[in-house]
């Protein structure tokens, strides 16, 4: 893979770990994401102009992700809501690279070489061993967690393969990026409104700079993944993306105190013994 697209998509992990740690340590679940969604869809505004409109082609690619996109974050909130982010966001994150390999394999027949294949495994092993004992000092997963974050897999998954198609519809990643943002922020906002009422938008205008901020993170990190699998195959690119468990690991250790394991080392050198062959590809 290219060095430069290779460096690309390890910086959107960090950012992506960035605003999901934003989500977890909000004040609440809903508001926070909601208000990182209106954010992205708020940046995203201001680009408008200068990327131009999204190509016809793209436009059902697009809505289709929206659509994902609301019920990814409706299940990644309960997720956090059932379990520690050092559970649920490696499970989360982990699951998705093998299952969009499977999809881009059978649906559009991407082929990958055997130190893909063998770099998104290893991937996939080191961030489930990351999140064998979850963030707490117990040793069983929490059985509802672990399904919300499964599901929250299958999402992901979807999301990619839409986006990594729909991004080469439209000709411009850019125009696709800032397209789907634009589009997912005030959908979410309905969300938001039928589920909670109007008492989530005084919670969310108090924290707006929260919102900008983690929309600017958010909106930079799945741009870049984006554009990265117009020119890489997705499978790859989406395997790189949740090297971000390494940094939400760090994250929830660091900043939210949650346990780190020594499991979580061994799942660490996994990953990057991973990214050693994905880099070769």
């Amino acid at each position: 893979m290219d060095p430069i697209v290779f460096a690309a998509v390890l910086v959107a992990a960090a950012c992506h770990a960035g605003w999901n740690a934003t989500i977890k340590g909000g004040l609440d679940p809903l508001a926070t994401t909601v208000l990182i969604s209106v954010g992205a869809a708020v940046v995203a505004g201001a680009f408008l102009p200068i990327v131009g409109p999204l190509a016809p082609d793209a436009w059902p690619w697009c809505g289709a992700s929206v659509l994902i996109h609301l019920l990814y974050f409706a299940v990644l909130i309960e997720s956090y809501r059932a379990g520690d982010m050092g559970q649920v966001y490696p499970i989360a994150r982990g699951s998705a690279p093998l299952m969009t390999a499977i999809a881009t394999t059978t649906l559009i027949g991407e082929r990958l070489s055997l130190a893909g294949w063998g770099g998104i495994i290893l991937l996939v092993c080191g961030v489930i061993l990351l999140s064998l004992r979850g963030g707490r000092d117990i040793a069983p997963l929490d059985r509802k967690a672990v399904g919300f974050a499964l599901f929250t897999a299958v999402t992901i998954c979807a999301y990619s393969v839409v986006d990594g198609v729909g991004a080469r519809r439209a000709g411009s990643a850019n125009a696709y990026s800032v397209a789907l943002f634009a589009a997912t922020g005030p959908v979410m906002a309905m969300y938001a409104l039928a589920r909670r009422g109007r008492e989530v938008i005084a919670g969310m205008v108090r924290h707006w700079r929260i919102g900008i901020a983690g929309g600017t993170l958010q909106l930079g990190a799945y741009g870049i993944v984006i554009w990265a699998m117009t020119v890489a195959p997705i499978a790859i690119v989406a395997a790189l993306r949740e090297t971000s468990v390494l940094f939400g690991a760090l994250i929830a250790t660091v900043i939210l105190k949650e346990p780190l394991q020594a499991p979580r080392v061994a799942a660490a050198l996994m990953i990057v013994a991973g990214l050693t062959l994905m880099r070769l590809y």
